[in-house]
């Protein structure tokens, strides 16, 4: 779909599948690696923070006490996925002596994004009530969206004061041009949701850290949502930084947060 004069096929600027080579293949590879970790791991599953059916999160804990929180937040364009197919993403984290937790949230059409804003700041709340410390966030795509709204303002999060670092994966933080795209219907996405949800429309919280971190082989789109947000915040005084990972795409760009050692869990824990 083209938005009137802009000459862009918006559809086409968020579709991913169809630019990565075996691309098909990734949701189940990310399935039996995040069933391995479960299996191997130490924690609680499917821990109650909200009253919905997907209001609940897995918390994931290292040997001894936890150094902090690291929360992850999935993607899919807020449509799709849950918790159960990231869980091999808190390996790095862990192995670093960081408790992860991953929560599942609404998904649209059922929920809008104001509300799925709203769970991810409900879910931050209970996970920080089970780890003493300090609190990271890190999420992939739509939720790297997700992670960069709690540190906005005008959001309400009780723990804010903990939060450290927040890390935006891949993220999208101006969803205006999303209201061109045929997904906008399932999103239930208005023009006031879509400026209001944008991170990069928004006040950030004095003295947030935060790095948009991208593949540099995504579309040119994912990449101008990251440098929209690192211009847009680093211009309201807060330390703001762009991150342009190598040859990484929108699907293999996450992959560092199950290395301990890779750069993309030394950013975010930055210990």
């Amino acid at each position: 779909m083209r938005l009137m004069g802009s000459g862009i096929d918006w559809d086409d600027a968020f579709a991913n599948g169809p630019y990565i080579d075996g691309a098909e293949a990734y949701p189940g590879c990310w399935g039996r690696q995040a069933d391995a970790w479960r299996a191997a791991s130490r924690g609680r599953l499917d821990i109650d923070y909200g009253s919905g059916p997907r209001n609940r999160l897995d918390l994931f804990l290292p040997e001894g006490t936890p150094r902090g929180l690291v929360v992850f937040v999935h993607g899919g364009y807020w449509l799709k996925f849950d918790k159960s197919t990231w869980s091999h993403l808190a390996a790095g984290p862990v192995a670093r002596g960081w408790a992860v937790a991953l929560p599942s949230y609404t998904l649209a059409p059922e929920a809008t994004l104001p509300q799925i804003t709203h769970e991810i700041a409900q879910a931050t709340t209970v996970a920080a009530g089970k780890v003493a410390g300090p609190i990271h966030l890190a999420g992939h795509s739509a939720g790297g969206h997700l992670v960069t709204r709690m540190v906005c303002a005008d959001v309400a999060l009780s723990v804010r004061a903990r939060l450290g670092h927040v890390v935006s994966i891949s993220g999208l933080h101006d969803l205006r041009p999303l209201m061109a795209t045929k997904m906008a219907t399932d999103l239930r996405l208005t023009r006031a949701d879509a400026e209001a949800e944008s991170a990069a429309l928004r006040t950030p919280h004095p003295g947030a850290r935060v790095t948009a971190w991208v593949g540099g082989h995504e579309r040119p789109e994912f990449l101008r949502q990251s440098a929209v947000l690192r211009e847009a915040w680093a211009r309201a005084g807060v330390d703001a930084r762009l991150v342009v990972d190598g040859t990484r795409h929108h699907f293999d760009v996450i992959a560092g947060l199950a290395d301990a050692d890779s750069e993309l869990t030394e950013a975010l824990l930055g210990d």
